[in-house]
């Protein structure tokens, strides 16, 4: 999904909020049940809330209840900001008035008939996670109000490492690239139970995760570590058990970002990627994930802004491609469920067409969702005409429609629409949940080189630590700072340790600072980030080695790191930088805990690509 726009999916617009403790108005399940025309009468739930059994006949009664506004609507998926449905603050209504023209999520289902919202921390959606459920229980309130009311598919972008929309209390588990490096299927069977059971407790029922894409460029400035790794088998033994866990919690998880978005230098956000492989290398790396996801009975597919002219020669991004959506996904790949665009917002899909084109493009491709366009307005007015003026047809949209009603009865949206803030406390975050998102991060730190048995640290011989480096911003706003995280782990390990920040480009004097702190210290732990031959954190890396104290190294994001300061003995890889893979790593650096993690992805060395530094399967222990 995007990443740092209005809808982005990993976006870094990140904020916190305050916690609310109201409850939410809702109507009677009575009131539910009458509103829905009587489709759950056909619909007996089972574990855990999917439908066993989906009579297309009511649903086909509901659509032809719907107007054509209506159906239109059911189309989008949007956002919206606010942390409340109908008393959102006043900087959220003004921010909704001006982007969307609709003060509230109320006001913006009764004006457009969404069919389903899509939540972002920037934009003031997940505070905690009662208030989020109240959220949840108000949108879903709002739409079964209206005449024909229908209940709304709510998702986030929930992948965890880097990309998470809800954080603390809630449970945060190691990202993709951390779990391929642990290549533990039942851990990432467990990650899917885990997340999904947390969602599904706060209303969200669709989440766009796992990510598909094998990541073989260690340029790409937007997958990365969102992959599970650069083996299209290993990683589509992962997506295939991540996607049985959310399903066996009752939520829709989505393979993204198809067909394939693991070989590029460009960012889709912001620019239009092309992707030059073959159609048989398509076959034999990128599409093995998408195949294995599809014998999984994955739910939803997403669709990326990308160009491949060995799939489609037109110029068009895949999203607006019948070729790619309808001839190859729904075709020659036989999958029958729906297809979410990525976000409308970004550049990718915009470079092309004007905004009021790609809706109607994208439609005409073959998807059924249209995610997050930068207008709903236009977007929503030129389906519309669209269809008036003969170039979309009726029944394309119901073969849309009916595909999400289909999705929304199998995930028990019909029969159980609100959450309770008992299920909240009852599921999200919970000591066993947390619990067993350490254990799964112990299995996932990579120890990379480890010259002269630097590690383990003992606190006797080295019991003052210093720790310094990178300080990105938290992806969901609730964790971190890196440095004040692995410095309160390691003294809880019984180490002294200090942090001090230094950025992602330390100047000459914030270097100067950390060698005298390091003066004081018996071992120095250095966080590093996408690191670059030529700057700060080089610099700061190199003069902290000359002072002869012990260096340890942790690449916070790319393991790629290590192949830029090959003068460092010990290097760990954590594939992300939140708090739970970093106490991890906090406990491999004490010796609490051996490394297990080997590389998913090979290490190119720097300045020579074509050369494998470690590849894949690399990984030491003690």
């Amino acid at each position: 999904m995007p990443d740092n726009s209005a809808g982005s999916t990993e976006s870094s617009r990140n904020t916190g909020g305050s916690r609310s403790t109201g409850s939410t108005a809702r109507p009677s399940r009575r009131t539910v049940l009458a509103a829905t025309a009587g489709v759950t009468a056909s619909l007996t739930v089972g574990v855990p809330g999917y439908a066993a059994e989906r009579d297309d006949r009511h649903l086909h009664a509901l659509l032809s209840r719907m107007t054509l506004e209506e159906k239109v609507g059911q189309l989008f998926v949007m956002r919206v900001y606010g942390h409340s449905a109908t008393a959102p603050d006043q900087a959220d209504i003004d921010a909704n008035l001006s982007e969307i023209g609709v003060r509230t999520a109320a006001e913006l289902i009764a004006k457009y008939r969404v069919g389903g919202i899509i939540y972002f921390a920037w934009a003031h959606n997940t505070r905690d996670p009662h208030q989020i459920a109240e959220l949840s229980n108000g949108i879903q309130a709002a739409s079964l109000e209206q005449p024909r009311g229908l209940p709304v598919l709510i998702s986030t972008d929930q992948e965890h490492g880097i990309v998470c929309r809800v954080g603390k209390p809630a449970t945060l588990l190691p990202g993709a690239m951390a779990v391929g490096a642990g290549g533990s299927r039942a851990d990432a069977r467990t990650l899917g139970r885990i997340s999904g059971a947390e969602l599904r407790a706060i209303g969200i029922r669709q989440d766009y995760s796992p990510v598909a894409d094998v990541n073989v460029n260690p340029a790409n400035p937007v997958i990365g570590v969102r992959s599970f790794g650069a083996d299209p088998h290993a990683v589509a033994g992962l997506v295939t058990a991540e996607v049985k866990g959310y399903r066996a919690a009752g939520v829709a998880a989505t393979a993204k970002h198809f067909p394939g978005h693991g070989d590029t230098a460009v960012d889709s956000h912001f620019g239009f990627p092309v992707i030059t492989h073959s159609r048989e290398l398509w076959q034999e790396l990128d599409a093995v994930p998408f195949r294995a996801a599809i014998r999984a009975d994955i739910d939803s597919i997403m669709t990326a802004h990308i160009m491949v002219p060995a799939l489609d020669d037109s110029g068009d991004p895949a999203t607006l491609s019948h070729p790619i959506v309808t001839g190859i996904l729904r075709g020659e790949l036989g999958y029958d469920g729906v297809v979410v665009t990525d976000a409308l917002t970004m550049e990718g899909v915009r470079t092309k067409y004007g905004d009021d084109r790609v809706p109607v493009l994208a439609l005409k491709a073959g998807v059924d969702q249209l995610l997050d366009p930068p207008s709903l307005d236009v977007a929503w007015n030129a389906v519309l005409d669209a269809v008036r003026g003969g170039e979309l047809t009726e029944a394309r949209l119901d073969e849309s429609i009916l595909r999400v009603l289909r999705l929304k009865a199998k995930l028990g949206l019909f029969e159980r629409p609100y959450v309770s803030r008992a299920g909240v406390d009852r599921v999200v975050g919970t000591a066993a949940h947390l619990a067993t998102a350490d254990r799964i991060a112990e299995r996932t730190t990579t120890l990379l080189v480890n010259e002269g048995r630097v590690l383990p640290l003992s606190r006797r011989t080295h019991p003052r630590v210093l720790v310094v480096g990178a300080d990105p911003a938290s992806p969901s706003g609730t964790t971190g700072p890196p440095t004040g995280v692995l410095a309160a782990a390691l003294t809880e390990l019984g180490f002294t340790a200090k942090a001090l920040s230094t950025g992602t480009a330390p100047s000459a004097a914030v270097v100067a600072q950390a060698v005298a702190a390091a003066g004081d210290a018996d071992a120095v732990v250095v966080g590093t980030y996408n690191v670059t031959g030529a700057g700060g954190q080089r610099t700061l890396v190199e003069q902290l080695l000359a002072t002869g104290k012990p260096v340890v190294a942790i690449a916070v994001r790319n393991p790629y790191d290590i192949a830029q300061l090959p003068a460092v003995k010990a290097y760990l890889a954590t594939y992300s930088w939140t708090d739970v893979e970093l106490r991890a790593a906090a406990r491999v650096i004490a010796g609490h805990v051996a490394p297990h993690g080997k590389l998913p992805v090979p290490v190119p060395r720097a300045g020579d690509p074509a050369q494998v530094l470690y590849p894949i399967g690399h990984g030491l222990t003690y």
